[in-house]
C-alpha cells in the first residue's frame, strides 16, 4: 500500500532514518553529553532487538508476567445503541497494571539490565507509564525515581500510592503548570546528571531519537495481536481503527499493525474545553513546527514561541506536542487526526461503564467517544478501538468532578 508514495508495506523498517528523523520531524536535539548516552542507548537496542534471547526473554515476560494476548471485545450493546456498526475493543486496561505502557517498560527495563543500569527514571501524568516503571524496577530488581507533576499528583492519588508501594520514589514537580510537560522538564535534568547509572525511560513515542522508535516497536504488539485476533473473530479486517492521541504511544502501538492495510486509522486529540478557549491540547491539529524535549514535530505555541500551557481532562494528554512520527503519518495523510472535547469524553465514559461493564481510562474514554460519533456517520462496518487502559486510577476525579451522574 502507497500513500503519498510512502510504501507502507516497508514503512516500519524504513522510518524513522539513521538519524532518526520521520521526514522533517524527530531526530536529536540534545546536548553533548546526553548525545553520547542517547547514541549507547541506541547501540544497545539495535545489538538485542534482533537477539534471539532477548526477544525469547521479552514473550516471556508479556505471557507469563503482563498476561498477554490481552483479548479483543464485542461491544454488542453499545453497538446495539448507536446503530448497524460493529465495535470492538482491543483489551489493554486487562494487561499488567491497567494500561498499555508496561509494554515498553518492560522492554525498557530490560535493555538497562543489558547495559548495566541500575536506575530507572521517567516522568507520568496520569500514573500509568509511572506505575509501569515502577513496576518493571520491581520485577528486575532495579532502583526507580517518577517524576509527577503537583497537580498530576491530586488528581491521580491511587496510582502515585501504587508506584509507592511497588518501592518507586515519587519526585513532586512544583514549576509551571505542574502536569506532564514539568515533570518531562525534570526528569531530563535528572538524566542529565545520573546518566553513568541510570536510564530515562520515556512514557510516550516522543523524546530524542532512539525513543520514538523504541517505544512503538514495543507497542506494537498491541497492533500485531489485534490484527491477528479481529480476523479471527470475524473474518475480515476492521473498516476503522480508532484511538487517543497524547504523546501517542498507545495509538502508534496499535496503527502499526494496520499501516499497510486498507484500514482508515483514526487519532484522537483532546479539545479539552474547545478550541477557541484555548484550553486544549490538540497539537497535531493546531500546533506548528516547533522543537522540544529533544525532538521536532507539531506543537502548541505561545505568544514568544515556547511550548503553551495545555489542558485536558485526561492527565496522561495534556502534553503539548506529539510524538514525530505522528507528525509525520499526519502530514502524508495516512492518519486522520481529530479532536473530542472533555463533555464527549465524559459521556463516552459512563455509557461504556453503565452498557458494557467496563470502566475506561479518561484518556481512552477520547477514543471512545470518537468511535462512538464515526458509527453514527457509517451505514455499516466495523470500528476497533483501543481501549488503552481502566479507569481505577481515575475514581477520585471522576466522584469529585461528576459525582452527580452517580
Amino acid at each position: 500500500m502507497k500513500v503519498n508514495n510512502i510504501d507502507f508495506e516497508t514503512y516500519l523498517k524504513d522510518y524513522p532514518d539513521d538519524r532518526g528523523y520521520f521526514g522533517k520531524y524527530g531526530g536529536c536535539y540534545i546536548d553533548g553529553k546526553l548525545q553520547k548516552a542517547m547514541q549507547e542507548i541506541t547501540d544497545a537496542y539495535f545489538t538485542i532487538c534482533k537477539s534471539r534471547k532477548f526477544i525469547n526473554e521479552l514473550r516471556r515476560i508479556r505471557k507469563e508476567f503482563q498476561g498477554r494476548p490481552t483479548p479483543v471485545s464485542h461491544l454488542e450493546r453499545l453497538s446495539n445503541k448507536l446503530g448497524n456498526v460493529q465495535l470492538y475493543a482491543k483489551r489493554e486496561d486487562l494487561n499488567h497494571t491497567g494500561a498499555h505502557k508496561l509494554n515498553h517498560c518492560m522492554g525498557e527495563a530490560l535493555l538497562a539490565k543489558y547495559m548495566g543500569k541500575t536506575k530507572l527514571i521517567a516522568e507520568t501524568g496520569a500514573g500509568q507509564h509511572g506505575v509501569a516503571l515502577a513496576t518493571a524496577a520491581a520485577y528486575f530488581g532495579l532502583q526507580c525515581d517518577i517524576y509527577m507533576g503537583s497537580v498530576d499528583i491530586k488528581k491521580q492519588a491511587p496510582n502515585v500510592a501504587r508506584m509507592k508501594i511497588l518501592g518507586a520514589k515519587v519526585i513532586e514537580v512544583t514549576d509551571g503548570m505542574q502536569t506532564l510537560k514539568e515533570a518531562v522538564d525534570s526528569a531530563f535534568e535528572a538524566y542529565g546528571r545520573e546518566y553513568d547509572h541510570a536510564i530515562y525511560c520515556i512514557g510516550s513515542v516522543v523524546g530524542p531519537h532512539p525513543f520514538p522508535m523504541m517505544v512503538r516497536d514495543f507497542q506494537s504488539v498491541v497492533g500485531i495481536e489485534a490484527r491477528s485476533q479481529f480476523t479471527e473473530m470475524t473474518g475480515e479486517l476492521p473498516d476503522a481503527v480508532v484511538a487517543c492521541v497524547g504523546g501517542g504511544s498507545n495509538s502508534m502501538g496499535i496503527f502499526a499493525g494496520f499501516l499497510n492495510d486498507h484500514v482508515k486509522l483514526y487519532g484522537v486529540e483532546p479539545l479539552g474545553r474547545g478550541k477557541n478557549t484555548g484550553d486544549h491540547a490538540a497539537s497535531l491539529n493546531y500546533g506548528t513546527e516547533g522543537i522540544m524535549h529533544g525532538f521536532n514535530s507539531l506543537m502548541l505555541k505561545d505568544d514568544k514561541g515556547n511550548p503553551a500551557p495545555v489542558y485536558s481532562v485526561a492527565s496522561g494528554l495534556d502534553y503539548p506536542s506529539s510524538g514525530p512520527e505522528h507528525a509525520f503519518l499526519h502530514d502524508v495523510g495516512r492518519i486522520k487526526y481529530d479532536v473530542i472535547s472533555d463533555d464527549e469524553t465524559i459521556d463516552a465514559f459512563f455509557t461504556l461503564s453503565r452498557l458494557e461493564g467496563i470502566i475506561p481510562a479518561i484518556e481512552s474514554a477520547h477514543a471512545v467517544a470518537y468511535a462512538m460519533k464515526l458509527a453514527k456517520t457509517m451505514k455499516k462496518g466495523s470500528v476497533l478501538i483501543n481501549l488503552s487502559g481502566r479507569g481505577d486510577k481515575d475514581m477520585d476525579f471522576i466522584i469529585e468532578k461528576y459525582g452527580i451522574r452517580l
